[in-house]
């Protein structure tokens, strides 16, 4: 085995996970989602393309891994799990029009005697699709299953010291990454050949540890499409006056340390100077709030407190609890650094707070990745807070 935490820190995840499900009266529950499989059992592979399933039922005591028998090979080397809790398809459901994985996984749930009970599945997961459900309540005969969509997240939120760890390491490698990529940012310079740049670094990482690839690739928009959140770059080459708005992830064994700056080609203009200082104004506002048992409206109070002070509105969250990535996002999806919600910070959960402002012509942001600690917020990254430039 090649694991990457102790057996009993994974054995005491599937124990957190069993009772969130018997406080919510689930008898079995079926993981879709990368991350959660991930975190569950250790099993780390790019084979979610195809169905795949870790399935926990309070009656047994690991979980049991679901994949293509070609992946079986990586469960070994990378879950928890004993041999027997490696449950494999045959290669014949893959792509087929008669046979589905899922025709095989009812019939192991019912070999195994996990037909009966309240099941719950992630039914609003990425990875759970509609035929899958189709197939499944059909085969088990059921009209639908209970939701558990979110349940395993809830229980990720409070890392142990080994993931604060890694993520410590990707705020490294995304610091390391930030600086790379600005250092080639200036007149001429395509934009594909800094971001070409950014993913050499992130790969390599640092002499002490290395890194690996994102879950997603990088938001990255020059010029007026920086006006837009979710864009890319182009081959393009840089010309003077134009900004360069960056959003990387740092990467240590699927922990990721999200960093984001904007970079100017030449000489920067004031406004873009000034409005910048007022993004890292309302960033350190909100993170001087943090603290455990702190709500995290707080914290958005204190960051829409400071641009409102500066005749500044923003309508969307700022910030999202953040840790193991698989595609499409490294964001937990439990809740939002944003007016209304009420979740409570506890020690050791991880944020990205990224109060980015877009305006008609230009986007801007200063961002950080953060643990809560009793006494604040601890950055992952050590990169200016500021409107970055090449030299």
């Amino acid at each position: 085995m090649h694991l990457l935490f102790e057996i009993d820190e994974y054995r005491q995840r599937v124990k957190k996970t069993k009772e969130a499900m018997a406080a919510a009266g689930f008898d079995v529950l079926l993981v879709s989602n990368p991350a959660n499989q991930f975190w569950l059992t250790g099993y780390d592979g790019w084979s979610f393309y195809t169905p795949q399933m870790v399935v926990v039922s309070l009656d047994e005591e690991e979980p049991f891994w679901f994949g293509r028998k070609m992946d079986a090979v990586g469960a070994k080397f990378t879950a928890f799990l004993s041999e027997s809790n490696v449950v494999a398809y045959p290669d014949k459901y893959v792509g087929s029009r008669d046979l589905h994985p899922m025709q095989y996984l009812a019939e192991v749930l019912k070999e195994r005697g996990l037909h009966r009970g309240r099941i719950a599945a992630e039914m609003d997961d990425y990875y759970y699709t509609a035929k899958w459900h189709q197939i499944l309540t059909h085969d088990l005969g059921r009209d639908s299953f209970d939701d558990g969509f979110l349940l395993v997240n809830q229980c990720r939120m409070v890392k142990s010291a080994r993931e604060i760890e890694f993520m410590s390491q990707a705020g490294a490698i995304a610091t390391a990454a930030m600086d790379a990529g600005r250092r080639l940012v200036r007149e001429g310079v395509r934009q594909c050949d800094v971001m070409a740049e950014i993913y050499r670094v992130t790969t390599a990482g640092t002499p002490e540890f290395g890194g690996t690839f994102p879950c997603k690739p990088p938001n990255a928009m020059v010029g007026e499409l920086a006006s837009a959140p979710h864009l890319s770059w182009t081959d393009a080459p840089l010309r003077a006056g134009e900004l360069f708005y960056i959003e990387l992830g740092g990467i240590r064994h699927r922990y990721h340390s999200p960093l984001s700056r904007c970079v100017m080609v030449g000489e920067p203009k004031p406004e873009l100077v000034e409005t910048t200082k007022i993004i890292r104004e309302g960033l350190e506002a909100a993170l001087d709030v943090v603290r455990p048992g702190v709500e995290l409206q707080n914290v958005h109070a204190a960051w829409d407190k400071v641009i409102r002070r500066h005749g500044i509105e923003k309508d969307s969250r700022i910030g999202y609890p953040v840790g193991i990535g698989f595609p499409p996002t490294w964001g937990e999806l439990t809740c939002s650094i944003r007016a209304g919600d009420t979740t409570v910070m506890e020690e050791n959960m991880t944020f990205h707070c990224i109060p980015a402002l877009w305006q008609d012509k230009y986007g801007l942001v200063v961002s950080e990745s953060f643990v809560v600690t009793p006494d604040g917020a601890r950055p992952f990254a050590n990169c200016p807070r500021e409107l970055l430039s090449a030299s």
